[in-house]
């Protein structure tokens, strides 16, 4: 999806000639206002690459940018650039950014810099007109953007407090692709706007290869969506349909729990890895939790098994069952009376198991995989059987142990849509 059509974006962005992006960003963000695409662009690249067309700065692969952005890193510039930029706004460019302070190089017209420069910045403020293009002296991307009216490619301002949702926009032919990713450890529920209207949007998910309509308001030019994303979760907004539709109410799912699984677990383990061959545990608890020593330590994966009745009532058609596992750490694989049913990988840890569910005793069965820290931990204890061997030592006897297994609650949801 990210390898379609072309990039999207609308500022392009001059960190300057003093050093390398790594070096200037290492700590920091680039000056680039929330909600629009960016590129960077080099010395090099400014001056024998970029174009103008309709007001546009252009590439040869076909990306167009609105702005010209210039970090506080390039004030010190040379005369080459300067010329560069000076080519970009005469044929109708937009630049925002400080002005230049000197050029480093001893080599350059010094007198021709100082002219370019004044006739580009003047006294440092305000807005210039050279040619048919414009510079924003002293202005801020966020500021020329505001002043060209330009609205955010992407707009999730509303979103919860302790949350960060970034955006990719790719364009093709007849259809744009946003890619939302949401970068914290909070489910994000939120109405994005989107720079784009005409076109219905679809909800298209990566890891289960599902496409929907998206319940959707299109006013002032925007598309408004409202997204449910999972921590750490992404999705594509997809709009490819034309409509004349202005609003769009898409089915909600609705979900009722059916059953809390509480009660006892077995869990099974493999042999000669130090934990016994099966446990019964009356409730779900972390592994390092267990009293037994074999299980405190375990690293690998432990099977759990639990049998369950489903009434003939909770699989009327038009509803889905979900087997919901709550917490787990860190990876599980799920059977259903002996039918294998696939790894969940990432939250929320919910699985569709209705095809494999039948009326009467059900036997649930799920392998969870943790990491190989607590093994190794346990290695390290006095008199302990080695089971693992590293190059590195990064832990020691007392180092903390991690969750592990599964630590629920587990539960049966009935989901339908209205």
């Amino acid at each position: 999806m990210l390898q379609q059509g072309r990039f999207d974006a609308d500022l392009i962005y001059f960190y300057g000639e003093d050093s390398n992006l790594t070096a200037i960003f290492a700590h920091s963000s680039p000056n680039v206002p929330a909600g629009y695409g960016f590129d960077y662009v080099k010395a090099d690249a400014l001056i024998h690459v970029l174009g103008v067309r309709d007001g546009k700065i252009t590439t040869p692969g076909g990306v167009t940018y609105s702005v010209l952005g210039l970090d506080p890193y390039s004030r010190h510039m040379s005369l080459p650039v300067l010329r560069a930029i000076h080519k970009l706004v005469e044929q109708g460019a937009t630049v925002a950014g400080p002005k230049p302070v000197d050029d480093p190089s001893l080599a350059d017209d010094h007198a021709g810099f100082r002219r370019l420069r004044e006739e580009l910045f003047g006294d440092g403020t305000g807005v210039h007109t050279v040619g048919m293009g414009k510079v924003y002296a002293g202005s801020t991307p966020a500021e020329a953007f505001q002043a060209i009216h330009l609205a955010p490619d992407f707009d999730s301002s509303r979103e919860q407090a302790k949350t960060h949702l970034e955006f990719v926009h790719r364009k093709l032919s007849g259809a744009d692709i946003h890619f939302v990713d949401n970068r914290s450890n909070l489910p994000v529920d939120v109405t994005a706007s989107f720079r784009i209207a005409g076109r219905q949007p679809e909800l298209w998910r990566a890891d289960t290869g599902s496409i929907q309509r998206a319940s959707f308001t299109i006013a002032g030019g925007k598309t408004f969506v409202p997204l449910q994303l999972e921590p750490w979760g992404t999705i594509f907004v997809v709009f490819r349909t034309p409509t004349h539709v202005t609003h769009f109410t898409a089915p909600v799912p609705r979900d009722a729990v059916l059953e809390t699984l509480s009660g006892s677990w077995t869990v099974n383990f493999p042999p000669n890895w130090g934990a016994p061959d099966s446990i019964t545990l009356p409730s779900l608890i972390s592994w390092p939790d267990s009293s037994e020593t074999g299980v405190k330590y375990f690293s690998g994966t432990g099977t759990y098994t639990h049998t369950v009745q489903i009434p003939a009532s909770a699989l009327r058609t038009g509803s889905r069952i979900l087997l919901d596992l709550g917490e787990v750490k860190n990876l599980p694989s799920i059977s259903v009376n002996g039918v294998a049913m696939g790894v969940v990988w990432h939250t929320p840890y919910r699985m569709d198991i209705t095809s494999a569910l039948h009326s009467g005793r059900n036997t649930l069965r799920v392998a969870v995989t943790n990491a190989w820290v607590n093994r190794m931990i346990g290695d390290l204890q006095p008199g302990a059987t080695q089971y693992t061997f590293t190059d590195v030592k990064p832990y020691r006897a007392n180092s903390p142990l991690l969750p592990s297994g599964l630590l629920g609650p587990v539960r049966l949801i009935a989901e339908t849509r209205r």
